[in-house]
């Protein structure tokens, strides 16, 4: 049981919380702990957001797809993490993203209204819900503002920044060349001298199709450096 708490005072939006306010919870609300084996699927891209979900053990894999051209994201997220509560409020609420176990993996989740309840039971859980927000809807703006800038680089950083999250790792764009070049706005040989750049700088791994962000780190620096 203790062990149990420790993994929820770890996760996402429960940090600074109290064991002891954590073990009321758990007795008054339904947390439900589901298992997942390798490759199994977890949530479809556009089924509603009913549940706040956190990935207690293992890791999932998002995958995020365009509807207009043959470009998708793909990102990996280890436990403790949260999954997508930005999508539970709002005008629209559905899941933008496919979502996959990576080997065995645990996910609790909690329904939207049980999570209603637990917000108004501490600040501490308000505080947390509005900064993950907060800086979501941030990192949206700062992202519009760098790809006015125009640089094909900056582009493909804008896009990294706005679909994956910071503590994301493994992440790989698949992509067809002209539909890449048309989600960027740029023409496909200013795309290919970009491309062969970052991979001279090592910050990409570049082949036919595919694009693996080696570092996400070093390319939101490219950004960073614009913002000066």
């Amino acid at each position: 049981m203790d062990n149990m708490f420790e993994k929820l005072l770890k996760l996402p939006l429960f940090q600074g919380v109290s064991q002891e306010k954590i073990s009321r919870l758990v007795e008054k609300i339904p947390f439900h702990f589901l298992k997942f084996s390798d490759g199994e699927k977890i949530i479809s891209a556009d089924e509603d957001c009913t549940h706040l979900k956190f990935v207690v053990s293992g890791s999932v894999k998002l995958v995020t797809s365009s509807k207009v051209v043959r470009v998708s994201l793909s990102q990996t997220l280890n436990s403790p993490a949260v999954i997508g509560p930005d999508f539970l409020f709002g005008r629209k609420t559905v899941y933008p993203y496919d979502v996959y176990a990576m080997g065995a993996c645990g996910i609790l989740q909690i329904l939207k209204n049980d999570y209603m309840q637990i917000l108004q039971s501490d600040k501490v859980f308000l505080f947390n819900i509005l900064n993950f927000l907060a800086r979501s809807s941030q990192g949206a703006t700062f992202a519009f503002q760098a790809q006015s800038r125009g640089l094909v680089a900056e582009r493909l950083a804008t896009l990294v920044a706005s679909l994956t999250w910071s503590d994301s790792s493994g992440i790989v764009l698949d992509f067809r060349q002209k539909d890449l070049g048309s989600l960027l706005g740029v023409r496909r040989t200013s795309l290919i001298n970009a491309l062969n750049d970052l991979k001279k700088k090592q910050i990409i791994d570049y082949g036919v199709g595919q694009i693996t962000i080696k570092d996400r780190q070093e390319i939101m620096k490219i950004l960073k450096s614009n913002e000066k």
